[in-house]
């Protein structure tokens, strides 16, 4: 099986920073997209930056210039770097990532699925 596990939320005040990471983890073959996603309380689940196999990026335009999103490619691994946090960007912050990976015990045994970690709560307030 394929696991995502976020850390590096928490408490900050307002324009300090936080980077948040996550790693993969199982009998992986690769990665493709890899995103951060955020639920803020009473609102729909948003994309918030995205990255390709490839390195190219996509934020949505809130975060844009504050937020950076970059990945190591050997340690599966997918951070989002937050500076200038605002009250707005409190929400509980999700990664998901696009992975093929191998499951002996299925026929086939090559398997393709999209994985989401248990979320990690950031909060801006002073």
């Amino acid at each position: 099986q394929v696991q995502l596990v976020e850390s590096g939320g928490g408490l900050v005040q307002p324009g300090g920073s936080l980077r948040l990471s996550c790693a993969a983890s199982g009998n992986i073959v690769s990665i493709g997209d890899m995103n951060w996603h955020r639920q803020a309380p009473g609102k729909q689940r948003e994309l918030a930056a995205g990255i390709t196999a490839g390195g190219s990026t996509v934020y949505t335009d809130s975060v844009k210039g504050r937020f950076t999103i970059s990945r190591d490619y050997a340690k599966n691994t997918v951070y989002l770097q937050m500076n200038s946090l605002k009250p707005e960007d409190t929400a509980v912050y999700y990664c998901n990532a696009d992975v093929n990976y191998r499951d002996y015990s299925r026929s086939p045994f090559l398997l393709r699925k999209v994985a989401w970690g248990q979320g990690t709560q950031v909060t801006v307030s002073s």
